[in-house]
């Protein structure tokens, strides 16, 4: 295991019934060795979380992070009147075979702003379906005109007023679909509903984030017709119902990457385990650059840095640009480099 460098302190500042901890104290100076695994990837759980609504029958998901969103996004499932629990650690069984809402609850979108992408499930279910705005972490606008224009074009009638999105559409269809900017949200919301729309729809300038693919290869697994994820077109062709099934969620590279930031910063060596490869190309690109000495396998990493790092220079992108991400912990580690590096955030304003 990972060596340990700070203590959890738990008491009054931590939630016990929900594991969380509000409260961490740190002690540095450690260099960090071993092997730890990565969890899985955050992103790609709420998004397949939200397509499980698609499918009459019972969804098993497993390798799900053990974090906040996904509780609330289990609370929103439930709120919809769709069976979800935690059958054990990691494990969590979907049964959206029957929907008892169609309005999804203005705290929990309020509290997560992934909770909004349940509002195409719900609308092609249902024909009809009102979320709050989004809301959650503050990194910026991000506005949500590349959705409401999707379901526009798919024939839905959209309506924002009084801090609500309402959509409607008994007889939608296929279409072709424009992005101005490559949105994983937005092209992971379009390509859910249009699974259950009749016709075909193409997205142009889609987003080719691995976890746009993840999505399309679990509703693949449930009946659906897409083709192209990954790149900058997706085909789906619209079925007329999807069933449940049994996914992994991948591993979460962002937490790899962070995992082997650590590592660097501390001058450790660590070995992340259930790392994809493909997924993180640019950023240990980057990583090499800085003078960790990164050896690649088939499912793990390994991380070594033996001095302080080097000065470089980092620009976030879409994929498969440099992660915003990512951007975060690594502009820590340029904060204790050697010479004067410049970071450039393209996708958020904050």
């Amino acid at each position: 295991m990972i060596v340990l460098v700070g203590e959890l302190t738990k008491g009054d500042h931590s939630d016990r019934r929900s594991g969380e901890v509000g409260k961490l104290v740190i002690t540095g100076g450690a260099r960090l060795h071993g092997t730890i695994r990565s969890s899985g990837s955050k992103n790609s759980t709420l998004a397949i979380m939200a397509g499980a609504l698609l499918g009459k029958g019972e969804t098993i998901l497993r390798n799900v992070p053990q974090i906040g969103d996904v509780r609330t996004m289990m609370d929103m499932l439930r709120a919809l009147g769709v069976h979800c629990e935690e059958v054990s650690r990691g494990v969590v069984r979907i049964d959206a075979t029957e929907i008892g809402t169609t309005e999804a609850p203005y705290e929990l979108v309020k509290r997560m702003r992934a909770s909004f992408s349940v509002l195409g499930p719900i609308l092609a279910r249902k024909g009809y379906a009102k979320v709050a705005m989004p809301g959650g972490c503050d990194i910026g606008a991000r506005p949500i005109d590349l959705h409401v224009k999707g379901m526009q074009a798919l024939g839905a009638l959209v309506n924002i007023e009084h801090g609500y999105v309402e959509a409607e559409g008994d007889s939608l269809h296929g279409a072709q679909v424009y992005f101005n900017l490559p949105s994983a949200g937005a092209t992971q919301h379009i390509m859910t509903t249009a699974c259950l729309v009749e016709g075909t729809t193409i997205i142009s300038n889609a987003a080719m984030e691995p976890e746009v693919v993840e999505l399309a290869n679990m509703l693949r697994q449930m009946g659906a017709r897409i083709h192209g994820a990954g790149t900058p077109t997706v085909r789906i062709e619209g079925v007329k119902e999807l069933h449940g099934t049994d996914y992994t969620i991948v591993a979460d590279r962002m937490e790899a990457g962070t995992f082997a930031v650590a590592a660097t910063i501390t001058r450790g060596d660590v070995t992340i385990e259930d790392v994809r490869p493909e997924h993180i190309e640019p950023f240990v690109l980057k990583l090499r650059e800085v003078g960790a000495v990164v050896d690649m396998y088939d499912n793990a990493m390994r991380v070594r840095c033996n001095a302080r790092p080097m000065a470089t220079d980092i620009m976030t992108m879409p994929h498969p640009g440099f992660p915003t991400d990512l951007q975060q912990p690594f502009a820590a580690m340029l904060s204790i480099a050697e010479g004067v590096s410049v970071v450039t955030e393209n996708v958020y304003e904050r």
